[in-house]
């Protein structure tokens, strides 16, 4: 499938199969609309990123419209898809020089078959309102989720000054920014969307659409002072390892089947994206030796925590549960775990629909994820972690392996509490 992401005004490139219209409103029939609200919510908090940071914020939702566009049931073994995807940037050399490194990426990030190819005249908005440089010292990514709670919350301890940064969802929207508010209340706090409209119908698996949020990071990251004085900007990704590995639980279930947006070798990668395009802006997971439980409790402050981590939403299914945690997803099932290593009720707000999880049903202890988690608990059991990783690892893509593997493995331990709690069998 052949998809162009480029300004309204850009005649279609020969051959393409699906065009977006980046930056706009237009709603021309036959094509779809991604990022139309960006330029306007960066512009009315006086921000002026940097030429290169919309180049890469273009790159990252112009991924996330054609990964919505272009359905796997239709590929040859259901999953895995061919994307051409053509994307107008101001620096299409620059950008043509990096195919070979961003199209590793997107395949690892998607688990499909990427070719790139960049094409001048790409939208750059801009503003005649006068200039806003921020003073904050750092850019943190807030979800909403319980990681990016604690990130929130440990970097202010830290003493840093952090621009929140949001990629808006429906359900997470308000506590992103009750979130923000509490935290530090002084700090901007910039939500964002990609609203990424297919010309038909969406596919749902969606495995690269936090990329749109690694983009909005980088854009702040270029307002800050201390970017413009020539300093480099970090930017935080707060992650818990054990997910961010994502290890396959089962032979059946391949890495691709959960975002790998925070994978160490994906953020590799794009960080010597953003190293060559001179972006001086450095991304950081602390967090990618500890397990959702350990970043419990690790965290600086542990009454804020208290106060605030009920609200956070961990569920891959929250929306289609009707805005509650489901409680049987595998994030959902970390994210349980997690209150149980820490020692800390579990009182989830609206609690999870599917609780009782020994319950022996479809829809408790015999629901896919449930029976998937059980496994990789009993295959640890009887054969140890290095059984269950397989080949998900290796020195290439992560140097020394051992602090990742344990990693995996004290959160194997958790969720096997978990288990052994609900009475999973």
């Amino acid at each position: 499938m052949r998809v162009a992401c480029l300004p309204e005004d850009l005649p279609d490139q020969a051959g393409t199969d699906l065009r977006f219209d980046m930056y706009s409103r237009s709603r021309l029939a036959g094509r779809g609309r991604v990022g139309n609200l960006v330029p306007g919510r960066v512009r009315r908090l006086g921000l002026r990123p940097s030429i290169d940071a919309w180049d890469f914020a273009s790159f990252a939702m112009a991924v996330v419209a054609a990964d919505e566009a272009v359905s796997r049931e239709r590929s040859p073994d259901g999953w895995t898809r061919e994307i051409a995807l053509t994307v107008a940037v101001s620096s299409p050399d620059f950008w043509n020089s990096q195919r070979g490194r961003v199209t590793q990426a997107l395949r690892f990030l998607s688990g499909d078959i990427w070719e790139l190819h960049f094409i001048g005249d790409g939208a750059v908005p801009t503003t005649s309102d006068p200039m806003r440089l921020r003073n904050e010292d750092i850019v943190c990514l807030l979800s909403g989720g319980m990681d990016s709670l604690i990130g929130a919350i440990d970097v202010v301890r830290e003493g840093r000054k952090p621009l929140f940064v949001s990629q808006m969802a429906k359900g997470d929207t308000a506590d992103q920014k009750m979130f923000a508010e509490t935290i530090a209340r002084q700090s901007l706090h910039l939500q964002l969307n990609h609203h990424a409209r297919p010309p038909g119908t969406s596919e749902r698996s969606q495995r690269a659409r936090s990329i749109a949020f690694l983009g909005f990071g980088v854009l702040a990251a270029t307002c800050l002072r201390r970017h413009h004085d020539g300093d480099e900007v970090e930017l935080r990704i707060p992650e818990n390892g054990f997910i961010s590995q994502n290890v396959p639980l089962t032979p059946l279930r391949t890495g691709s089947l959960s975002t790998r947006t925070t994978h160490p070798y994906f953020l590799r990668l794009i960080q010597e994206t953003l190293d060559a395009a001179g972006l001086r802006v450095r991304l950081n997971n602390p967090y990618v030796h500890s397990t959702k439980g350990e970043m419990l409790s690790g965290c600086t402050d542990q009454a804020l925590l208290a106060q605030l981590v009920n609200d956070s939403t961990s569920c891959g299914r929250y929306s289609r549960t009707g805005f509650q945690h489901c409680g049987r997803c595998v994030p959902c099932q970390v994210r349980r775990g997690a209150y149980l290593a820490w020692g800390q009720n579990d009182d989830t707000t609206d609690g999870y629909k599917y609780g009782p999880l020994g319950q022996d049903d479809v829809r408790h202890a015999r629901f896919d994820d449930v029976r998937s988690v059980a496994m990789a608990i009993e295959t640890v059991r009887r054969h140890g972690v290095d059984e269950l990783i397989g080949g998900a690892m290796n020195a290439r893509m992560l140097g020394d392996v051992a602090p990742y593997r344990e990693v995996v493995r004290r959160g194997i331990a958790e969720l096997s509490t978990l288990h052994a709690h609900l009475g999973v069998t």
